[in-house]
C-alpha cells in the first residue's frame, strides 16, 4: 500500500509503517487542489487538519482505502460521503485523552484558585489576598457532557477529590465507577461544574446557548476542551456578565479556523475582546491534547490501527 502523509507527525509513525511494509511519501506544502491531482495514486492518507477531505477531494481519490486523522475527531472529513465510498476512517482519541484530562483539571483548579489573576497581580507588585480567596473542589458536583475517551479520562483525574461526578451522554449505560450517568434534567439540576467532551456535529453545533445555560438550576463553572463551535460565545459572555456562569476555561473557541492552526483572519471579534477582558476566564490555543507524550501516543495509535486493519494488504 502507498500512503501519503499530509501533516508532520511524530517520526515513529512513518518508521513503523515502513517497517511493516508500507510505502510512505510526504507532502506538507502543496495546495489541496494540487494534492487532488495526484491523490488517485495512493491507497491511504495521514492528515491532521490541514484541509477538509470533502466530496471533491474524495472523488479524486479513486483508490483510497483509508483516511487516518492524527487526532481525536473526524470533523475535517466528510464522514458520510467517505463511508459511502467504502473508505475506512481512522482517528486516535486514545492517544491524547490523558493530556486532555490533565489540561481540563488544570483549568478547573486554576479558575477555582484564581491563579492566573493572582499571578498577573503579583507580577505588577500587587499583593491582594482576600480578593483572591479561592474555593475548593471538595463537595462540589462535577458534570461531564460526553462520556467517551476524553470524558472518562477527566473523570479518572478528579476521582481523587472528594467531589461527586456525574455524566450525561446520548448513549445509554456508559457510566462507570468514576461517574454516574444521569438524565439531562438531573444533570442540569445538580451540577456546579460543566465540562464538555463531545464532538462537533450538527447535533452539538451551538448547543451551549442562552436557552441551554438557563436550564441549569444553579450557577456553574464551564470548561470546554472539546470544540469551539459547541458554545455560542455571545451567549456565554452574557451568562458570565450576569453571573449565571461563574467562570470559564476555554481551550477552544468559536472563531477557530478549521485547521485549528489560527484564530481569525482580520479584526478580533467583539465577543472575543470581551472574553480577553474577563479575569474569570482562562484561554488556551487548542492545546489540551497537545503534549510531548500525546504526540508520540497519537502516532503510535494511528500506526497500530493501520497495520491491524490492513496487515494483509501491503502492495
Amino acid at each position: 500500500m502507498k500512503i501519503l502523509h499530509l501533516d508532520k507527525n511524530h517520526p515513529l509513525l512513518i518508521k513503523q509503517l515502513t517497517d511493516a511494509g508500507y510505502k510512505n511519501e510526504e507532502d506538507y506544502t502543496s495546495s489541496k487542489s494540487d494534492i487532488e491531482q495526484i491523490i488517485s495514486e495512493y491507497d491511504g492518507i495521514v492528515i491532521r487538519s490541514r484541509f477538509k477531505c470533502d466530496a471533491t477531494f474524495i472523488n479524486a481519490a479513486t483508490n483510497l482505502k483509508f483516511i487516518a486523522r492524527v487526532g481525536a475527531g473526524l470533523e475535517s472529513i466528510d464522514v458520510p460521503y467517505a463511508e459511502s465510498k467504502g473508505i475506512t476512517l481512522i482517528s486516535a482519541p486514545e492517544g491524547n485523552r490523558n493530556a486532555v484530562g490533565e489540561h481540563t483539571l488544570g483549568m478547573l483548579l486554576s479558575l477555582f484558585n484564581k491563579l492566573n489573576k493572582a499571578d498577573l497581580e503579583v507580577r505588577k507588585g500587587l499583593w491582594h489576598r482576600e480578593v483572591n480567596r479561592g474555593i475548593e473542589l471538595d463537595g462540589k458536583t462535577v458534570g461531564i457532557i460526553g462520556y467517551g475517551n476524553m470524558g472518562k479520562a477527566f473523570s479518572k483525574k478528579i476521582k481523587g477529590f472528594d467531589c461527586k461526578v456525574i455524566c450525561y451522554d446520548i448513549k445509554e449505560q456508559i457510566g462507570d465507577e468514576n461517574a454516574t450517568q444521569v438524565s439531562l434534567k438531573t444533570f442540569q439540576k445538580e451540577v456546579d461544574v460543566v465540562s464538555l467532551h463531545i464532538p462537533w456535529t450538527p447535533l452539538t453545533n451551538s448547543m451551549v446557548n442562552s436557552y441551554f445555560i438557563n436550564q441549569f438550576s444553579k450557577t456553574f463553572w464551564l470548561l470546554n476542551t472539546a470544540r469551539g463551535k459547541i458554545v455560542v460565545t455571545s451567549d456565554l459572555i452574557l451568562a458570565l456578565k450576569t453571573g449565571k456562569i461563574l467562570g470559564a476555561g476555554l481551550d477552544v473557541l468559536e472563531f477557530e479556523k478549521s485547521s485549528f492552526e489560527s484564530l481569525f483572519s482580520n479584526e478580533i471579534p467583539a465577543s472575543l475582546s470581551d472574553l480577553l477582558s474577563m479575569d474569570n476566564v482562562i484561554l488556551s490555543p487548542h492545546i489540551a491534547g497537545w503534549t510531548l507524550e500525546s504526540k508520540e501516543k497519537l502516532a503510535q495509535v494511528i500506526a497500530d490501527k493501520i497495520v491491524r486493519k490492513f496487515q494483509q494488504i501491503k502492495t
